[in-house]
């Protein structure tokens, strides 16, 4: 028998497989979904939209992060992008940046498609050493205490 899915996890996935359906990907023909939890224990879900003048495209892990902007989220604390399968799906290089802007090294990056959750990491582990909203704030503080 196989272990138990984290109540949170599922609805993750569900949200995510749900979303790729909306996909628009005529081009690659690669449906992506992403689905995000905020800090409020509420999922927003995106999925990916090619565009004819390439690389004008968004990916699914952005839309997901303005629909949680939009609805007053301020912080993710997991995200789960699923693919087609069988190979893993893990956000892009941009979209690791993205995720950055919303959350901490620590935030769960969960990988999936249509047979369920496949493997997860942190955002650290996918984005080391990154740039965030921190550095910037440690900036502006230390450039008004010393001028």
């Amino acid at each position: 028998m196989g272990a138990v899915m984290d109540p949170a996890d599922q609805a993750l996935l569900q949200a995510s497989l749900a979303a790729r359906k909306h996909s628009h990907s005529p081009y690659s023909g690669y449906a992506v979904g992403a689905a995000i939890l905020d800090e409020q224990g509420r999922i927003h879900a995106g999925a990916n939209i090619e565009n004819a003048a390439y690389p004008q495209g968004l990916c699914a892990e952005a839309i997901a992060l303005g629909a949680m902007v939009m609805a007053g989220g301020k912080r993710a604390v997991a995200v789960l992008v699923t693919g087609p399968g069988p190979d893993l799906i893990t956000p892009c290089g941009g979209c690791r940046q993205k995720l950055r802007e919303f959350a901490g090294p620590g935030l769960r990056v969960i990988a999936g498609d249509p047979g369920g959750i496949r493997s997860e990491w942190t955002l650290e582990e996918l984005l080391p050493h990154s740039f965030g909203p921190d550095h910037l704030n440690l900036h502006l503080n230390n450039k008004t205490t010393t001028t």
